[in-house]
């Protein structure tokens, strides 16, 4: 079936293209002279000293927590409700993950307090998510783990150009980590960035990034160098020319397409309150300073069959998401860590919805998502739907 109004789309264009175009004419594809300068205005819009330029968020986890020396024997508290990577790079690092529940069902983010119950005297580090692109509560989580001496690095996947208190997300903590996977707000295909302001940990990351080699091949083409040594045992997680290069151009469009999401979320909501649809709920209603806007999660009433609601949603050329099932309730963390409850994570998970969102939405598409949700809100609670195969 053809998507009437897919989950997320491009804004690519001839500014991407010629993008590409230059770098393959300059014949140079490896990380090199358009990665640097990729690297540069990310960290100047960011607002930090260095900045990383990697081949996905997941190995910038992974640096992070390498960077910070977490290892066996440490243990690292993470949210659940998150892509699985934010504790899987804990775990390649041969260290435990330990998950803390969400605050409820109007802010979807890691709960301080929460946190603050999981420290013990292995832990190490608070690895966060700002979901959806929407604020975590950073002071308070700051103040925990500076009086616990815990390091905190901040999964900004979905947070470029997000920002609490006028300081953008992934500043906060020492480390920050940026996703440019094809559905994210900049969007390169694979790629991701790594942020912070301090030096030693910039040092770390530099070597670790490229097999610890002293000098690059860049280095070496423009004659900066002969020879190299290495120094530690490090990674291949080097970004390309040509990704780097679209990268520029999104960052460029980033500002202009997340006030566009801003403009779609705030219609959705207006739309789907005004409709009186019972017993949906809005997360982040009520959200701490400036979003991305990377999604829009909507949580299900309680007696509504979700698989159900989602076929129809499809049915009518909308298509729809989860975001996310619970890490723990995976099969391999399900098996590794057996006696895991997070009694909101799991309410809240097996309600959500994400609807459609991207900057290309008209607001006839959005009105359109809207009025197929009050549909299938309608026949997901008939005894038809919820006789459908697949329906729990």
């Amino acid at each position: 079936m053809d998507l009437r109004i897919p989950l997320s789309d491009l804004d690519y264009g001839a500014e991407e293209e010629q993008a590409v175009l230059e770098v393959l004419r300059k014949r140079w594809l490896t990380m090199g002279a358009v990665t640097q300068e990729f690297e540069k205005e990310f960290a100047n819009f960011t607002g930090v000293k260095y900045a990383f330029a990697v081949s996905n968020c997941t190995v910038a986890l992974h640096l992070a927590a390498l960077a910070l020396g977490i290892g066996p024997g440490d243990e690292v508290i993470v949210p659940a409700l998150t892509f699985v990577a934010t504790a899987n790079a804990v775990l390649y690092n041969n260290a435990e993950v330990c998950f803390a529940d969400i605050i409820g069902i109007d802010d979807l983010n890691i709960s301080p307090q929460d946190i603050e119950k999981k420290i013990t005297k292995h832990t190490k580090a608070i690895f966060l998510v700002h979901y959806g692109g929407y604020p975590c509560r950073m002071p308070e989580i700051l103040e925990i783990a500076n009086r616990h001496h815990l390091a905190v690095v901040e999964d900004a996947a979905h947070a470029p150009g997000a920002s609490l208190d006028g300081r953008a997300l992934g500043t906060w903590g020492d480390i920050g980590c940026f996703s440019f996977f094809s559905n994210k707000n900049l969007a390169t295909g694979e790629g991701g960035m790594l942020i912070t302001n301090r030096e030693d940990l910039a040092t770390k990351v530099r070597n670790l990034r490229s097999h610890g080699m002293t000098t690059l091949t860049w280095d070496r083409h423009r004659g900066h160098a002969y020879t190299y040594d290495v120094v530690d045992l490090g990674h291949n997680y080097r970004i390309d020319e040509i990704r780097s290069a679209l990268g520029l151009v999104q960052l460029h469009k980033l500002v202009r397409n997340n006030a566009r999401r801003q403009s779609i979320t705030a219609r959705y909501r207006q739309g789907l309150t005004g409709r009186g649809y019972e017993g949906i709920e809005l997360p982040f209603t009520n959200s701490l300073g400036q979003s991305s806007y990377h999604i829009f999660p909507l949580l299900l009433p309680k007696e509504v069959d979700r698989q159900a609601f989602m076929d129809i949603m499809r049915a009518r050329g909308v298509q729809t998401s989860i975001h996310y099932p619970p890490i723990h309730l995976f099969s391999y963390y399900r098996q590794r860590y057996p006696y895991v409850s997070l009694p909101i994570t799991e309410t809240v998970a097996g309600r959500e919805v994400t609807l459609p969102l991207f900057p290309g939405m008209k607001n006839a598409d959005t009105d359109y998502v809207i009025d197929s949700v009050g549909e299938a809100l309608s026949a997901a609670k008939s005894p038809a739907a919820l006789s459908m195969p697949g329906s729990v």
